[in-house]
């Protein structure tokens, strides 16, 4: 049996991750800085993303960093066409809202991070039930690269309005990989108080009371 010795956290060290926790925003192409990431820093955010948990431990994630300007440019293209398409999903004043949005930063942040699921191709401990949980298992790993870069005063911002097949084309991924985040990533100018669409009022903070239920769902009559 392995001794469990593992590190112990203290009353002082959990507030810091709280405030971490709660103080992490999705940054806009408006707020990131031309200060390039220095390489030490970005192996700070692989290193959080590489120590996720995974189901089965089976690290089912691939990175790719992306600096190349022309790379950039098409990714970009591909959201100004999905943007556009998205306009018509919202209501008429929710439209005028969502235009004068900055929802991406492709361009204007010094680096790109292209968030791959890679399938095993083998059975999965933990995942012979739910395939989908491998899929969760890379969005643990954004959420610790997330985390980290908050830590650090680092800004990311993620787009998904994207057209994931064609992003997998641009970056020439394999035929099995799925993409699950595409980042930017860099330094910014600054960071809200609370979440910018929450300032905006496009939707309000959901209490715990709505989220929270206990033992199982009541089924109203």
């Amino acid at each position: 049996m392995h001794s469990l010795t593992g590190k112990l956290f203290t009353e002082v060290e959990a507030d810091v991750l709280r405030e971490i926790i709660c103080n992490r925003r999705d940054v806009r192409g408006n707020r990131f800085l031309d200060r390039p990431l220095e390489e030490v820093v970005v192996r700070q955010l692989l290193d959080a993303a590489l120590h996720a948990p995974s189901v089965g431990f089976s690290q089912p994630w691939e990175f790719v960093l992306i600096r190349d300007a022309e790379i950039k440019r098409q990714v970009k293209d591909s959201y100004t066409e999905e943007n556009q398409k998205a306009l018509s999903f919202f209501g008429e004043e929710k439209q005028a809202v969502y235009a004068r949005l900055k929802l991406e930063g492709i361009v204007e942040a010094p680096l790109n991070i292209a968030v791959f699921y890679k399938p095993s191709g083998k059975p999965v401990l933990g995942q012979t039930s739910m395939e989908e949980v491998g899929l969760y298992s890379v969005v643990c790993a954004v959420q610790n690269m997330w985390l980290m870069a908050r830590a650090l005063n680092i800004g990311i911002g993620w787009v998904s309005i994207l057209d994931p097949d064609k992003v997998k084309q641009i970056l020439k991924a394999p035929l099995e990989n799925k993409l699950v985040a595409y980042l930017c990533v860099g330094y910014t100018d600054g960071f809200y108080l609370k979440p910018e669409l929450e300032l905006l009022e496009w939707e309000k903070r959901k209490a715990a009371e709505a989220a929270v239920i206990y033992e199982r769902y009541v089924i109203s009559p």
